[in-house]
């Protein structure tokens, strides 16, 4: 396992540390790590494309087209975290430095919306980024994309989302709806600070109550839900590289969740990096220090793992 503790004083275990308890009151789970504020959308923005339809309900996701380069192009899409109850794509007139980042690079990036919990039941959320897949390689020749080269990451929730799309395959059943002659794998994950095996133990009560009121079911039990909505469960040999981001003081997602799957994939032969971020909490807010790495290191981490592994569209 590549593990990457950058900080003044190096971490003992490559982050081995028992996860504190999140208190009831702890905040919604935030959306990205990455600032609200970023450069703005190049012309050729695509806001609110509806990419699937489930009963009346219209699923939509923002694109943005690189300027220039050669075609086709890798793509990247970005999965909201919120708890799976919360959050959004984003305003499509605005970029944030990751999405900036792979447009500058020569990406495709789109940026998804999905059904919420608790309106909408677990396993919607994952059915809706599974056919958002599906679309995007449906409509390769539309947007100028290379459907072998197609990446995907998010944070908290979103984590989870992506890797999920990582590890489960058409086997698990997640894969319903439109485009079923379109394969919904992906090339490349960047999971951050995302929940990974909701039987294990460590969950403080805000975690547990978000998880119980999405999948049904209390998390840390050796639950058959549970366990079909954890991506560790689906692990093997030929799951996509990751890189696994994540906060050694978060209260919320353990960190032994990023250090189990990291584990997970190291020994299925799947390439993987974690990166235990010094002083940061979810969302890598700071926790007693700055946060070492920096956001901003993180964030140009997510675009050097993409560039490396999809290669450049320019």
């Amino acid at each position: 396992m590549a593990c990457l503790v950058l900080s003044t004083a190096a971490l003992a275990g490559c982050g081995q540390a028992a996860a504190p308890t999140a208190p009831a009151s702890s905040p919604a789970v935030p959306v990205s790590s990455t600032p609200t504020q970023g450069t703005s959308a190049p012309g050729s923005a695509l806001g609110s494309v509806t990419y699937c339809t489930v009963g009346r309900v219209a699923l939509t996701m923002n694109v943005w087209l690189p300027q220039g380069g050669t075609t086709p192009h890798p793509l990247a899409v970005m999965v909201h975290g919120g708890g799976w109850e919360h959050g959004d794509a984003g305003p499509s007139n605005r970029l944030s430095p990751v999405e900036s980042g792979l447009v500058g690079k020569g990406f495709v990036v789109a940026s998804v919306n999905y059904r919420l919990a608790p309106q909408y039941v677990w396993p919607a959320q994952i059915d809706d980024v599974k056919c958002a897949i599906r679309y995007l390689r449906a409509s390769a020749a539309t947007y100028g994309i290379d459907p072998t080269r197609l990446g995907v990451w998010g944070g908290s929730a979103g984590g989870h989302l992506v890797s999920m799309l990582g590890t489960a395959g058409p086997s698990a059943g997640y894969d319903v709806g439109q485009y079923l002659d379109q394969s919904s794998a992906v090339q490349a994950v960047v999971d951050e600070w995302g929940p990974a095996d909701l039987t294990a133990p460590g969950w403080g009560p805000y975690a547990s109550q978000v998880i119980t009121q999405v999948f049904g079911e209390s998390p840390g039990q050796p639950s058959s839900v549970l366990r079909a909505a954890s991506p560790v469960s689906y692990v093997t040999a030929s799951d996509p590289p990751f890189l696994i981001i994540q906060g050694v003081a978060d209260t919320t997602v353990p960190a032994s969740q990023s250090q189990e799957f990291a584990a997970t994939l190291q020994s299925a032969g799947v390439p993987e990096t974690l990166v235990m971020v010094q002083n940061a909490g979810h969302g890598l807010k700071p926790a007693g220090g700055v946060p070492t790495p920096s956001v901003s290191q993180v964030n140009q981490m997510v675009v050097d793992f993409f560039t490396k592994q999809l290669g450049a569209g320019r």
